[in-house]
């Protein structure tokens, strides 16, 4: 599957708001939010409806219906529930479940301490939601935590990717659609995005001066 990197003048005006360390958490959360809904917009351009009849107030139609039953949204904790909202707002009655990972800071390596799933994940189509796709770790261990549960659709929604990430997450994965709002050079020692916008989690949650 190819990567989708949404291309227009407002996420690149967006874009730079959100890099920018001066931006406060306020702006850093609406403009996240904004991003997610976008992406879900775009996520959802080849999802499957069904015909319905719709009285208009001038006359009757056939229109199309999404089975929002069908999906599930699944944000890899903490920085994923920052996405939430976005995605709530194209789809408002939309389903949950929730991953919970952190990254071991000397292997890079993700740690899952946090899963929960609906009982019927395995006949659902999961977009699963993460600002961040930095080394592709977090990214490759919850597809696969999905897959073991019998998960076969599964599409990857993120604010900013790097090129490492993106090939780990094809490589392991390749059945895999990854949708974002910017591709950007490289990681550095850390492990760290660049030019990235820092630790979504941090900057969305207040949690470093």
């Amino acid at each position: 599957m190819k990567e989708i990197v949404l291309h227009n003048a407002l996420i690149s005006h967006k874009m730079s708001v959100l890099r920018d360390k001066n931006t406060s958490t306020k702006e850093f959360r609406e403009i996240i939010r904004e991003l997610s809904n976008l992406l879900c917009y775009e996520a959802f351009r080849d999802a499957e409806t069904y015909s319905c009849t719709v009285e208009t107030p001038v006359a009757t139609m056939q229109g199309q219906r999404l089975d929002t039953d069908k999906y599930v949204f699944v944000p890899i904790l903490r920085a994923g529930l920052g996405m939430i909202d976005g995605v709530l707002q194209a789809i408002p009655n939309a389903t949950f479940g929730f991953i919970g990972l952190y990254r071991n800071e000397e292997t890079l390596e993700p740690v899952e301490y946090y899963f929960k799933m609906p009982a019927d994940i395995s006949d659902r189509k999961v977009v699963l939601l993460d600002p961040m796709l930095a080394t592709g770790g977090s990214a490759v261990n919850a597809i696969g935590q999905l897959k073991k549960r019998g998960v076969k659709d599964i599409k990857f929604l993120c604010i900013v990717a790097s090129p490492l990430g993106l090939e780990t997450v094809k490589n392991a994965h390749p059945d895999v659609q990854i949708y974002t709002t910017a591709l950007d050079e490289r990681l550095n020692d850390h492990g760290y995005i660049v030019p990235g916008l820092g630790d979504a989690g941090d900057r969305m949650f207040h949690t470093v001066e």
